[in-house]
């Protein structure tokens, strides 16, 4: 049973709890300085905050934080998304004084330290996926997917190949890859996959042709299994005149095994929170730096940093420099905070490290599988080892007890456990995809292997009870329970007005 409070007690939203004068930091005790402003921007009436003691503000965070589940206190096993742990060490390195302090506009002679780091995490990854440059300016992973299907659009029209209209993209991928190829001006064709979560190959060969401008593909899958036959996928991709775009979300899954520069693809963006245990989740912060293949160099995004001439230090190149790059996608250099972090793990982990990453994520995924499959759980490719994450398929219990995957996935928060993903990829019915990550215990994979087997006898003995889950976990507007998931996500309630009581 869940270890999280049951009480129901929800904090007050902070001026709920406001008092006029009550002391404490807020309105009036921040000192003026508006000498300096001009008189037409400065406000005409003070804004609107609430006048609280410190002490209620550290209660009242400090009581939201512990209504939050996140990667620090509970096992988060979302399929796809990796949110594995980040070391506070990371955390703490990348915001030395040195590198917080320097401002982005600062003269390249004043910012040598930063510029290694970035140069260093450049070759790094360059070394990790098997490419031929990087450009670390994206801000987030679908950034990086979007500089990438660019980057093959450009290097297309760059030959004067305007026919090349169409991305292939099988019908496992991820939601962004269709999204992005719209976006890039591409038209999208689907790939089915087999039976055994392979591309059906004579599908893929059916369809390529002189409008191919390439193939978008996760691999390992978002299946949970790696695409056997990448190598020929890839030749007959490229023997259409069309390129590889690799999609670098399950990235840990393989890292210092196998690279997927060698595979074949000619274009990857890396989620570094995904791989490289920076920050995930909440909207940001992002960084999705890219790669590609010599062919695709030229196109890459700017600013990057290089070497000066005599290699004595490090610069910018700039678009005068690169006139065929794509341009600028983000302000300044990208997210270097979470670059940073990204190096500083890499710098931790060394070469061995990393191989380790790949064979423990497989190691943790294939124990988890194991262990849900003794308990009864249908694993939807019982036949393929799983890479990192990999398929249980709840229709059977849906069939039987009219309990979903939902419902399995709501009583896991009263266990204390956040959910895996649900119903994605959408080939499976009923589908849970789990993602133990490599940096989960043996004790906390058992810990959620029997909680999903102790619901499982619930909903078999009391299908009611788990479609009314969650029981134990709190609830906005007070009270415990299930939200009505149509109505919170149709008319979310997420702005505090003020009523006649606190005019």
């Amino acid at each position: 049973m869940s270890d999280r409070t049951t009480m129901n007690v929800r904090p007050p939203v902070i001026f709920e709890a406001s008092r006029e004068r009550r002391p404490g930091w807020g309105r009036g005790n921040v000192p003026e300085h508006t000498a300096m402003i001009p008189d037409r921007f400065l406000r005409k009436n003070p804004p609107l905050l609430p006048e609280v003691s410190e002490l209620q503000v550290v209660r009242h965070f400090t009581r939201l934080s512990q209504h939050n589940f996140s990667i620090d206190t509970q096992f988060y096993p979302l399929g796809s998304c990796t949110m594995k742990y980040n070391p506070k060490v990371c955390h703490t390195l990348s915001m030395l004084p040195e590198f917080l302090e320097r401002h982005p506009l600062a003269p390249e002679s004043m910012g040598q330290g930063v510029m290694q780091c970035l140069f260093e995490l450049g070759e790094y990854l360059k070394e990790i996926t098997g490419t031929a440059g990087v450009s670390l300016t994206p801000m987030a992973g679908a950034q990086g997917e979007f500089a990438g299907v660019a980057m093959i659009r450009a290097y297309h029209l760059d030959r004067g190949d305007h026919e090349r209209v169409e991305m292939l993209i099988p019908d496992a991928a991820h939601g962004t890859n269709p999204a992005t190829a719209a976006m890039c001006g591409l038209k999208v064709r689907e790939i089915p996959t087999n039976a055994a979560g392979d591309v059906d190959i004579e599908a893929l060969k059916k369809v390529l042709g002189p409008q191919t401008a390439g193939l978008m593909l996760t691999n390992p899958s978002t299946l949970g299994v790696f695409e056997r036959r990448i190598r020929e996928i890839a030749a007959l991709v490229h023997q259409a005149g069309g390129l590889l775009y690799y999609d670098g979300a399950n990235l840990n899954a393989i890292t210092g095994r196998v690279r997927p520069g060698d595979m074949g693809f000619d274009a990857i963006h890396v989620n570094v929170h995904k791989t490289f245990a920076t920050p995930h989740g909440g909207g940001g912060p992002g960084a999705g730096p890219v790669g590609v293949s010599a062919r695709l160099v030229p196109y890459l995004p700017v600013p990057m940093v290089v070497k000066t001439d005599d290699g004595s230090g490090y610069r910018w190149l700039d678009r005068a420099e690169a006139p065929r790059s794509i341009g600028r996608l983000s302000a300044f250099a990208g997210n270097v905070g979470i670059l940073l972090r990204a190096y500083v793990y890499i710098r931790l982990l060394g070469r061995d490290g990393m191989r380790r990453v790949a064979d423990f994520s497989t190691l943790n995924a294939n124990y988890l599988k194991a262990r849900l499959q003794r308990f009864g759980f249908q694993i939807a490719y019982p036949e393929r080892r799983a890479t990192h994450e990999f398929i249980v398929t709840l229709k059977r219990e849906s069939e039987q007890w009219g309990v979903s995957a939902l419902d399995f996935a709501k009583r896991l928060l009263d266990y204390g456990f956040y959910a895996p993903t649900i119903y994605f990829p959408m080939l499976v019915p009923e589908c849970l995809l789990i993602e133990p990550t490599e940096t989960e215990t043996k004790e906390e994979l058992d810990r959620f292997a029997e909680a999903l087997a102790s619901i499982r006898r619930e909903a078999e003995a009391d299908p009611g009870f788990v479609k009314g889950a969650p029981h134990h976990v709190p609830v906005p507007g007070g009270g415990l329970g299930r939200l009505d998931d149509t109505r919170a996500a149709r008319k979310p309630d997420l702005i505090w007005r003020r009523t006649l009581d606190h005019e």
